[in-house]
């Protein structure tokens, strides 16, 4: 994932995506290419590692004995960017919404592999990373999915 500010790359991050690859209809499980912008910022202050669950945080702070004693949970960590699709028809609106489809960029557990496919259709990023892009973003910024 690269940032742009003013057209120049400003920061770039390892990130991963759907295991069932690129996909915009409901239930694909794939990651919604085309534009998009952030809807909204969930997260702000909370520790890295925090759980979310339905976009609001559990209390949980992430480690590998709550990883095993939870072997189902797809784990969405330490902060949301959920995105909006732009492109009526192709990732905004019916069958094919980014925004009621849930897809964020979230942070996921370390020991995820990055650049390798694996989400159910959001971009996971280090929680460090997504940390440090969290605070870099605003609500309305356009993103790009290639």
């Amino acid at each position: 994932m690269t940032v742009f500010r003013q057209g120049t790359p400003s920061l770039c991050y390892r990130i991963s995506t759907a295991l069932n690859g690129p996909a915009e209809a409901n239930g694909s499980f794939g990651t919604p290419r085309g534009k998009h912008r952030i809807r909204a910022l969930i997260g702000k202050d909370l520790p890295l590692g925090a759980v979310f669950v339905g976009r609001r945080p559990t209390g949980e702070i992430w480690t590998p004995e709550l990883a095993i004693s939870n072997p189902n949970r797809d784990w969405i960590l330490t902060r949301i960017l959920w995105l909006c699709g732009e492109e009526p028809g192709f990732n905004r609106g019916g069958t094919v919404d980014s925004m009621r489809r849930f897809i964020y960029i979230h942070g996921t557990p370390d020991t995820e592999p990055m650049g390798v496919p694996r989400s159910h259709g959001c971009i996971r990023m280090r929680n460090r990373d997504i940390d440090q892009l969290f605070g870099f973003v605003t609500a309305g910024l356009p993103v790009a999915i290639d």
